[in-house]
């Protein structure tokens, strides 16, 4: 980058291309670019991996585990899959911390570090390593046998309540030669599955309340990274590094405890319910206590702060101008921060009046800066790099973190319990065909729109654009950090609250068809998977019982 002076003299300081002469070299090539197809290709091939292992698995799972273990081994089987984010996030930390073009450029030449908003870490090393990994990982997979014995107790030798018949019927008929079913008919079982998994309308609420977390979750996920380093000044490499090492382990804590406290007190469908609305209760209340723990906006001259030092907010760079520098033709365009003696940030060298500059590299100080002089007496000089906040932003940023960690906690907590809702809410055979619709339609959902409208109304809050190679908008170099925190949390709040009343909803919808004493038959959710037999055997209490396989009358086990 071409670091300006208001002497109209000019340093070459880094290989970058300058932001504020774009090159045209190489556009149309760019514009024209098929690589956007590798990624999507990539995806594609990922998404159909994750199939066996993601809902097949956890439906397989369930089917060939006793009733007591099934939820315990789902949390075990969440617990587990979150170290790959765990690692995956340590990975980027590392990844952020080197350069975009380590190898291919002199890195003392470069004068920006990895808390400059124009740096760019090594992404590409990600996928890599991870692509190398996951290649070695998948060997054992050709290794394993083509069925597993089902696991079974010495009291128990039969299924759950809610899968006896199922299992049942499939055990009764004789083994024997039975004709491949026709496309056609292949086709009308699976729509009139689907019909009948939408006319649950326990399962249809089932999907609006995680479609309404998914969008807080991701969107969340998406951009914390960025809330982290905007809100409170920290390094992108930082963040990740934070987040894996801090957030990951709770979640997977929780993923634990979660189906541990489910096979340790065997709670049935309704009080799976209230375990999952009160954890996700406490853990919206938690989420607004991050309102309170904002910082204060960088003092940027001409962005955050007049000239003068006064606080003010402009956009699209209307108050970078000033007496101080109107002899100097700075360009507006340039991202090149200094910092002055007494924390403020100058957008540039040039628009902070500067017009001499030592040192080399990152140690380049700029002197007589005529926009410096009169907010700290006298001392006219500053360095390259933007101010760093000050110790009570630093203090918030730990307490948002210890915040955070106790939410995570929260949330994931009841997500063991909230998913064997989604099991128990449906006829077994209709279980598989039910986490596949769950999960594409959190996915598509609530994957692809939550970081679009995220990152847009995020992005009303820029407060400096950077220019791209080709002149177009760039990356925001600085947001306004209040509207931004506001904005990104307030999705957030209002997205669970909506969640959390939907499934409340299904909460009373689960007490009125699970624990009335006299169920009724016509009922839509969870009726519908339960024997006649199972029906005569509610409690006084309104728990619904069954009595396994083989077993004597008095031994009864919770659905």
């Amino acid at each position: 980058m071409i670091t300006s002076q208001c002497s109209n003299t000019s340093k070459d300081l880094t290989t970058t291309a300058p932001e504020e002469s774009p090159s045209v070299s190489g556009c149309e090539k760019v514009a024209g670019s098929s690589m956007w197809i590798y990624v999507f290709l990539g995806n594609l091939l990922r998404g159909i991996g994750e199939t066996p292992t993601g809902p097949l698995g956890i439906s397989y799972l369930d089917d060939f585990a006793t009733q007591e273990n099934a939820s315990f081994y789902i949390g075990i089987l969440y617990t587990v899959a979150l170290i790959g984010p765990l690692f995956g996030y340590l990975l980027g930390s590392f990844c952020a911390k080197l350069f975009v073009d380590i190898g291919f450029v002199d890195l003392e030449r470069v004068t920006i570090t990895s808390k400059d908003a124009r740096w760019v870490g090594a992404w590409w090393l990600g996928f890599l390593i991870a692509g190398t990994f996951s290649l070695l990982f998948s060997i054992p997979f050709w290794f394993f046998p083509k069925s597993i014995p089902r696991e079974t107790s010495k009291k128990e030798l039969g299924k759950a309540s809610e899968k006896m018949d199922f299992l049942k019927l499939d055990q009764s008929e004789p083994a024997r030669n039975v004709p491949k079913p026709k496309i056609s008919q292949v086709d009308q079982g699976f729509f009139s599955s689907l019909k009948a998994l939408f006319s649950n309308s326990c399962f249809v609420l089932y999907l609006v309340s995680v479609v309404m977390h998914m969008n807080s979750l991701i969107g969340m996920l998406t951009f914390k990274p960025k809330f982290i380093e905007q809100q409170y000044g920290q390094s992108a490499s930082r963040s990740n590094f934070l987040i894996g090492l801090i957030n990951i382990p709770a979640v997977c804590l929780g993923f634990f405890l979660g189906g541990f406290v489910m096979k340790k007190f065997k709670l049935n469908i309704v009080q799976a319910a209230k375990l999952v609305l009160g954890s996700g209760l406490l853990g919206w209340l938690m989420t607004l206590l991050f309102f309170a723990m904002g910082c204060e906006n960088s003092q940027v001259a001409g962005l955050t702060v007049s000239y003068e030092g006064s606080a003010q907010v402009s956009y699209e760079g209307s108050g970078l101008n000033h007496d101080c520098n109107t002899g100097c033709f700075c360009s507006l365009t340039q991202w090149e921060p200094v910092c002055a003696g007494n924390g403020v940030t100058f957008v540039s060298p040039c628009l902070a009046g500067c017009t001499t500059s030592t040192g080399t590299g990152k140690n380049t100080v700029f002197h007589n800066c005529s926009c410096i002089s009169p907010l700290t007496a006298g001392n006219s000089s500053s360095h390259l790099g933007q101010c760093a906040r000050g110790d009570d932003c630093e203090k918030s940023f730990r307490y948002f973190m210890a915040v955070t960690v106790l939410t995570a906690l929260t949330f994931s907590f009841g997500a063991v319990p909230s998913f064997m809702i989604l099991l128990r809410c449906n006829k077994p055979e209709l279980k598989p065909l039910a986490i596949g619709v769950h999960t594409l339609i959190a996915r598509t959902l609530a994957g692809i729109p939550a970081p679009i409208y995220f990152g847009a109304l995020i992005d009303k809050t820029c407060l400096k654009w950077g220019i791209s190679r080709c002149g177009g908008r760039g990356a925001c170099r600085i947001y306004n950090s209040d509207a931004f925190r506001h904005i990104f949390l307030g999705l957030r709040v209002s997205m669970r609250g909506v969640g959390l009343l939907v499934f409340f909803i299904i909460l009373l919808q689960l007490k009125k068809q699970f624990l009335a004493k006299i169920p009724n038959p016509e009922t839509k959710c969870g009726t519908e998977m339960m024997s006649q037999q199972d029906k005569d055997q509610m409690s006084d209490n309104g728990d619904l019982t069954v009595k396994t396989a083989n077993s004597d009358p008095d031994k009864e086990s919770n659905a």
